[in-house]
């Protein structure tokens, strides 16, 4: 296992410009233009040509759009922060072993060696009962 020295790691930082305070309503929820951006190594030596928040931001898309939760002005919340750590746990679970991926035709975690088989939820299931049954515990949630 790499120490986190040994990882090459950077940030990205968006900066945007003022809004404009006579902003239409259409354009309220809108970001400002990026007025600029700055690369900073954190460890490592990383690639400054692969300093980039495409992938992040294409997960962040995806998740947004799988779960409402994350969609702005909508009530689809969870009310308890346990049962929302759950929810993006299921949502994780089901993109990376589930999930056929168009581009990759097979699982991410197919892709990446980690699976051999294309799971579906009886296997995600199994997996907490066997969490559960090594913690001593009796339900998953807790009750």
């Amino acid at each position: 296992m790499e120490s986190f020295e040994e990882v090459d790691y950077a940030m990205l930082v968006k900066h945007y410009s003022t809004p404009r305070p006579e902003a239409q309503a259409a354009h309220r929820y809108s970001p400002t233009a990026i007025a600029g951006i700055t690369k900073e190594a954190i460890s490592g030596d990383p690639n400054e040509d692969y300093i980039s928040t495409s992938h992040i931001e294409r997960q962040n898309l995806t998740m947004r759009m799988h779960m409402r939760r994350f969609t702005r002005l909508t009530n689809a919340f969870s009310k308890k922060a346990e049962n929302h750590a759950y929810s993006v746990a299921l949502h994780f679970m089901a993109y990376n072993f589930v999930r056929i991926h168009g581009a990759l035709r097979c699982s991410p975690a197919m892709a990446a060696g980690v699976s051999k088989k294309l799971w579906d939820v009886g296997d995600i299931v199994a997996v907490v009962e066997d969490w559960e049954e090594r913690q001593g515990s009796s339900n998953f949630l807790g009750d």
